[in-house]
């Protein structure tokens, strides 16, 4: 972002000054007290200017006292201002204390599990595709959280989506020649690019992914019946291909053998003719039905 005019301002979360808020609790329970003896003496013995004056100090400081009182739980922050003025963050467990006209914001700084939206997009192919991801995010930076973004829990969700779109749309889905990475093969490679896309997309407001991954990945249903045909037909390719480097490699290793051994001697028809009968053999989706020779090739 520019730093020339009308750039925002960063925030950065500090430490709060606040008091502990069980030495408090005690000067209201003494408020209480003076609160209560000076209405006993009053009773007793009457009104007098001093005592008026207890009794109306006692009041006044059980009320600053008991406004000024807040709970940190665990896992749990507050966020601190002034008039609008930040003053850092408390996150110190248990009862808290500061002055009444001092804002406190409570904000959890524990993790939360967001499951995304199908959502429709197109890969690195342009084939359209239905993808969703599950994603577990805390704030680590509550002061950022607080005044960087207006709403950070709906900020990370449309960052969420923006972020699957981002990284679906650099992979194809799938491809059997693996000569890249994909949707479907590479779940690791895409989750590591997911969570790191997400966490430069967040870092701004404040929020740390500590996990992503994708929990749906389909082909759109417009043409789900077609890839489902084309992976087929990609798979039965790859696994023929497969099978013919397979064949060439043991029709050759026969071939050697046979000439290390001397146990035969062909010519080049004849080795055509084996490596042609090898081959029907190896390759073949049926089991083949030898047929004798009694005779020789030439007959």
């Amino acid at each position: 972002m520019s730093e020339g005019k009308g750039a925002m301002q960063r925030s950065q979360e500090r430490p709060a000054s606040t008091f502990n808020g069980y030495a408090f609790l005690f000067l209201w329970l003494g408020a209480i007290g003076v609160g209560i003896w000076r209405i006993i003496m009053f009773n007793t013995h009457g009104p007098t200017a001093l005592g008026g004056w207890l009794l109306l100090g006692s009041i006044l400081s059980f009320v600053l006292i008991l406004t000024g009182f807040f709970m940190i739980q665990p896992n749990t922050s507050a966020v601190i201002t002034l008039f609008g003025e930040y003053r850092g963050t408390e996150r110190t467990q248990g009862l808290r204390w500061i002055w009444p006209w001092m804002g406190r914001k409570k904000i959890s700084v524990r993790q939360n599990n967001i499951h995304s939206e199908r959502i429709k997009i197109n890969d690195l192919r342009g084939n359209p595709i239905e993808i969703a991801c599950n994603v577990v995010w805390r704030v680590f930076d509550t002061a950022q959280a607080a005044f960087d973004v207006d709403d950070y829990r709906a900020f990370v969700n449309i960052q969420i989506d923006a972020g699957l779109r981002t990284v679906a749309s650099r992979h194809p889905y799938d491809d059997y020649e693996e000569h890249e990475t994909t949707l479907r093969s590479h779940g690791d490679i895409v989750n590591g690019e997911l969570r790191a896309e997400l966490n430069e997309r967040l870092s701004h407001a404040g929020i740390l992914v500590d996990e992503a991954g994708l929990t749906h990945l389909a082909y759109a249903p417009e043409i789900a019946g077609a890839m489902l045909r084309r992976q087929q037909a990609e798979a039965v390719i790859a696994a023929r291909a497969k099978l013919v480097l397979g064949a060439v490699s043991m029709v050759q290793m026969a071939l050697e053998k046979l000439s290390e051994e001397e146990i035969v001697q062909l010519d080049d028809e004849r080795r055509a003719t084996m490596v042609s009968n090898l081959m029907v053999v190896l390759c073949g989706e049926r089991e083949v039905s030898p047929v004798l020779n009694a005779g020789t090739l030439y007959q």
